[in-house]
């Protein structure tokens, strides 16, 4: 350590010191006294000033998210702070690019000298430790992905075992006290699991389930073990059917332990994906069973009969683009019967679906038939002054003169007959292989959805093109597709979603229309 400081009143010096479990394998000579030891040697010998001492133990140095190394950064924002000193570069941090950040953009931007002791590096001065610098942050780097990799296979082999190497275990156990990485039932909130499982017996949907426990204002499993919420929602704090369903689906509760139900997409990022369940691990018989296994597979059968009768799902013109003006939720619609025996759909807000007796949200169920008048009426109105006849005749005269010239109306609308019923027979036939069980759900309905989407273009062509064989006979076929035009407007969906951004339903059932553009009397 031969750094000199020619200048030592002038600089007011943070002393940066992070220690992770990794790096207290290593022994003594990375302990936080060491560290401290040697910085408060440095100062001393070059008389320099310290403003704060940082500390972030058992903190990984691919984060930069410490409470220390937070506070630091405060203190160098408020001016408190402009000399920052650690016992070598891997302190700051092991992930290569941040560090970069920090040492190339961030330090000297706030006019901040960075000291490493150890590798000689000194921002203050030129020297050649300062040119190597990032090749050491590239090697810090690799240190941690060697050790991440590491940690990955050890846990990897214990979860072959059986063993628990998670955080907290699932709701109804917990750690044992005498055995470790093993898990025993927790006896608090073990019978609320074996009610759900008997509730699941008795008929009853994970909704109705979760509304049950919501109304005995039961704690989640998030609240009982105190976790903190991610999302302030309505569904925040709540039972859901979501949280149901994969409980009554974890073999972990007939005394299976499984794990690797996520995993990280890297060693730098806390963001967790889910796996496929081709890839869990499951080891069977590694602790005491809260359910009996015949009570778990006679629930399995229910749940997989329950799958086969879901409720159809309506289309209508607003789909995507109304809301609850209350929680900001999108609204569903339901099917009800009149009084004559008919169908009706209705908006009815989810919040409020899900959590009924929660007092979250209301309602909002008013017919969709009224809703959708109320919208088109209004961009009625709105488009009125920009569609005149007078003006969309030009258009539609020069339209019919192009399509004549480059087209042969009678040929193409043969050949759009012909797709169009190659594309219903297409559709019969997926329908058939979805009944028979040759398609899954969900294959069925992309391939469904993008098969009818195909029909409907070509359905739209063939229109055009009869369309444009009547005009031929008629004495003004400009006027009439100008008509016709205007007569779609009210179930163009494409022109309602240009048109439209958002609507929302208030609670007194006012209709709140947001358009994609300023309106005549809302400009200046």
């Amino acid at each position: 350590m031969y750094l000199e400081i020619s200048n030592p009143t002038t600089y007011s010096a943070g002393l940066y010191i992070r220690l992770s479990k990794e790096d207290d394998n290593e022994g003594q000579s990375q302990s936080v006294a060491n560290q401290l030891s040697l910085l408060n040697d440095f100062v001393q010998q070059r008389g320099l000033v310290v403003y704060d001492t940082y500390i972030d133990d058992g903190w990984s140095g691919t984060s930069f998210e410490r409470p220390g190394f937070q506070r630091l950064l405060a203190d160098i924002e408020a001016g408190q702070v402009n000399m920052v000193i650690t016992k070598d570069l891997s302190r700051l941090g092991r992930d290569y690019i941040l560090t970069g950040h920090y040492m190339e953009r961030y330090f000297p931007e706030k006019q901040v000298r960075y000291i490493s002791l150890l590798d000689g590096i000194d921002t203050g001065v030129e020297n050649a430790a300062n040119e190597i610098t990032p090749f050491r942050a590239i090697l810090n780097d690799m240190y941690a992905k060697d050790i991440s990799k590491k940690i990955s296979s050890v846990k990897h082999d214990q979860q072959r075992k059986g063993l628990f190497v998670g955080g907290k275990p699932l709701y109804g156990y917990k750690m044992s006290p005498t055995e470790k990485n093993h898990i025993v039932i927790d006896e608090a909130v073990a019978p609320i699991v074996r009610r759900i499982f008997k509730l699941a017996l008795t008929g009853m949907s994970c909704r109705q389930i979760a509304m049950q426990l919501n109304k005995e204002e039961i704690p989640t499993p998030a609240r009982y073990a105190n976790l903190p919420l991610q999302h302030n929602s309505p569904y925040s704090g709540r039972w859901s059917s979501e949280r149901i369903s994969d409980m009554l689906q974890n073999e972990t509760y007939i005394g299976n332990m499984v794990q690797g139900r996520s995993r990280k997409v890297s060693y730098k990022s806390k963001k967790c994906v889910r796996q496929p369940k081709s890839e869990w691990i499951i080891v069977p018989e590694t602790h005491e069973a809260i359910v009996d296994k015949a009570v778990f597979d006679k629930v399995q059968l229910l749940l997989a009969q329950r799958k086969n009768t879901r409720s159809r799902s309506y289309d209508f013109l607003l789909k995507g683009l109304i809301f609850c003006q209350e929680c900001g939720y999108p609204l569903a619609v339901i099917n009800r019967k009149t009084a004559r025996g008919e169908d009706c759909l209705y908006f009815i807000c989810r919040t409020y679906q899900r959590f009924t007796h929660s007092g979250v949200c209301t309602s909002h169920c008013v017919k969709e038939e009224r809703v959708t008048a109320a919208v088109l009426e209004r961009m009625t109105a709105v488009c009125a002054p920009y569609l005149q006849t007078a003006s969309l005749l030009p258009q539609a005269q020069k339209a019919l003169a192009c399509y004549a010239q480059h087209s042969q109306p009678q040929q193409e609308l043969s050949l759009l007959q012909a797709q169009l019923q190659r594309l219903r027979t297409a559709m019969d036939k997926i329908y058939w292989d979805y009944l028979s069980g040759v398609l899954e759900e969900q294959d069925f309905n992309r391939i469904y959805a993008r098969a009818k989407a195909e029909r409907s273009a070509v359905e739209q062509r063939v229109a055009a093109c009869q369309a444009c064989l009547c005009a031929a006979e008629q004495q003004d076929p400009a006027q009439e597709l100008t008509n016709g035009f205007l007569a779609t407007l009210s179930s163009n969906k494409e022109l309602l979603c240009s048109l439209v951004e958002r609507v929302e339903l208030t609670a007194d059932k006012q209709i709140l229309i947001h358009f994609r553009f300023v309106q005549p009397e809302e400009r200046p």
